[in-house]
């Protein structure tokens, strides 16, 4: 809310480009994502939305106007009466009212991404986490939010159509690079590491299917006036924290993508919105760290078919492959080390050290490796091979033509 166009632009080219950078670790924020939405539904269906043994908590004992924080929004005790005895009598004859649906997984992406925005007095307060709008349901301070699955589509800016055309895309490139193999045509390093993007971009649209996309408008949950005023909210700013240098404001994002810490800015206060690099909670880590060490593994492994490229010089040919291995191995040297301060548990504070000496230098060389193969990329421009631009001949894969 209350963001230029400038701002957002300029937030979605960094995210971009760190999906270019470091696409395993896009892959790591969007199972942390996954996990959280899937959490969410499941701890808000338990809790409200049970319609097979009892009415719904959420349909019988919710204020019908989403505007209820002020006086004249209360409704009479017998029009209220009315509401929960349909509702009761509904559930007696076996059928569910609109609302008691429950939560899908895209409530939970809705929810983390900022779905919910709580008014106080009228005002605008803050974003809520799925943690604080279960929290203030229960104490009574709000009223359930009741909002269906289509009208969370309804509000995205993408849909399966979408979704469904750029993953043809990538589909299509992956058989025009199978088809020049076939064909013996030759594979540039930039294709390559193509290949590697589009690998785990897959993985991150898998992910990410249910989320709804560049939601702009929020659902209002207004806080009664008989309640207590709302202290500190998880998004409120909390730039204390910020202050570690400019080395802890450079490896913030990826901090923020691997789900080791998620800082609120001054501007993502301000405008009332969910960290850049946020949305998400604490669960399933060790199949989230499993995902994503693969994830690094499996681009690592991709840019390894270009061992046997024709290289300008020696140099060039031994960099190659020093990086792409050291890309593929990086990721199991910090899975094994990561892993073991999982299971370590409350001890592993006698060996906190050195599982973050080895995590830091597991993540400088793959950060070397990285750079390596992305400058030897652009070097191979100067000269690429012959018949790079010679395209395929698709009615050569057709019998008798």
């Amino acid at each position: 809310m209350n963001e230029g166009k400038v701002a957002i632009t300029s937030r979605r080219l960094f995210i971009m480009v760190m999906a270019l950078i470091a696409p395993e670790l896009m892959i790591t924020w969007a199972t942390r994502q996954f996990f959280s939405a899937r959490a969410a539904a499941k701890n808000f269906n338990d809790s409200y939305f049970d319609t097979h043994t009892q009415p719904t908590k959420a349909y019988m004992h919710r204020d019908i106007s989403e505007g209820s924080g002020s006086p004249s929004a209360t409704k009479p005790a017998k029009f209220r009466r009315l509401i929960m005895a349909h509702g009761f009598f509904a559930w007696m004859r076996g059928s569910k009212p609109a609302e008691s649906k429950g939560w899908t997984v895209t409530h939970g992406f809705f929810a983390w991404m900022g779905g919910f925005m709580l008014y106080v007095n009228d005002e605008p307060r803050g974003t809520l986490t799925t943690d604080e709008l279960q929290r203030f349901i229960d104490e009574g301070s709000v009223d359930m939010p009741i909002i269906s699955e289509a009208e969370v589509e309804d509000r995205s800016k993408g849909d399966g159509l979408s979704k469904g055309i750029a993953i043809l895309q990538l589909v299509w490139f992956v058989v025009q690079l199978f088809a020049r193999y076939v064909r013996n045509l030759p594979i540039t390093l930039l294709e390559i590491d193509t290949l590697a993007v589009v690998a785990l971009t897959c993985i991150s649209y898998g992910m990410w299917w249910k989320k709804p996309k560049d939601v702009g408008c929020p659902c209002i949950v207004h806080w009664k006036r008989t309640a207590n005023q709302p202290n500190r909210l998880t998004y409120d700013e909390n730039l204390a924290r910020l202050r570690g240098g400019h080395f802890r404001s450079l490896i913030y994002p990826f901090l923020g993508l691997m789900g080791i810490e998620v800082l609120t800015s001054s501007r993502a206060a301000s405008s009332r919105r969910v960290p850049s690099l946020g949305g998400y909670g604490k669960y399933r880590a060790k199949i989230v760290l499993f995902i994503g060490c693969l994830s690094g593994i499996v681009f690592g492994g991709i840019h390894c078919l270009g061992w046997n490229y024709l290289f300008q010089t020696d140099t060039q040919y031994m960099l190659w492959r020093a990086a792409s291995l050291g890309t593929a191995c990086a990721p199991v040297l910090l899975f094994i080390d990561l892993g073991c301060g999982m299971l370590l548990g409350r001890s592993v504070s006698n060996y906190r050290y050195f599982i973050i000496t080895f995590a830091t230098i597991s993540s400088l060389v793959y950060i070397a490796a990285r750079v390596t193969l992305v400058v030897l990329i652009l070097l191979s421009f100067r000269s690429l091979p012959f018949g790079v631009y010679d395209t395929v001949v698709w009615t050569q894969f057709i019998p008798h033509l």
